[in-house]
């Protein structure tokens, strides 16, 4: 059984307002690392630090965007959700899901660059300990081994660049 990481709303906070997450990450910022499983021109693929479940990974823009739809042109929007489905597609593939929850968090204040959530259910989850039970931060975060979070980044950009 895995086990949990108690939530620490001042430390996330601090992190969150720092600076750009996401830009730091593409900008190979070492202070910023992160298990990247696939960047193309529109999209970068990466496990979330604080996973809600096993499989937990976001998707984000190359650009830094804010709005999860104004600052995308039709055009642009479906190519970055081309890059949410197939990393769902292939997550989906990769573990056992009961349900895929694909999600956009952030705020003005913290967390600006806008990200979708990739977070798969595994299958025989209580009904109580689903939909959005699975991301209160009063639950804490998993506490995965580094080397499984890479071993499943590693499988997940094989099947992206598969495609």
């Amino acid at each position: 059984m895995t086990s949990r990481v108690p939530w620490d709303p001042d430390d996330y906070l601090a992190l969150a307002r720092r600076a750009c997450f996401i830009c730091e990450l593409l900008a190979d910022n070492p202070d910023y690392p992160h298990h990247v499983a696939y960047r193309d021109e529109v999209a970068i693929v990466f496990a979330s630090k604080f996973p809600s479940v096993l499989g937990h990974f976001l998707v984000a823009p190359v650009d830094h965007r804010e709005h999860a739809i104004g600052d995308f042109t039709p055009d642009e929007y479906a190519a970055i959700q081309r890059v949410v489905h197939r990393a769902g597609s292939a997550l989906s593939s990769l573990l056992p899901v009961e349900r895929l929850y694909v999600l956009s968090l952030g705020s003005q204040q913290a967390n600006r660059h806008v990200h979708w959530h990739l977070a798969p259910l595994p299958p025989g989850v209580p009904y109580e300990d689903q939909q959005t039970a699975v991301f209160e931060a009063a639950r804490g975060h998993l506490d995965l081994p580094d080397g499984q979070i890479a071993d499943l980044t590693r499988r997940l950009g094989e099947r992206l660049h598969a495609d």
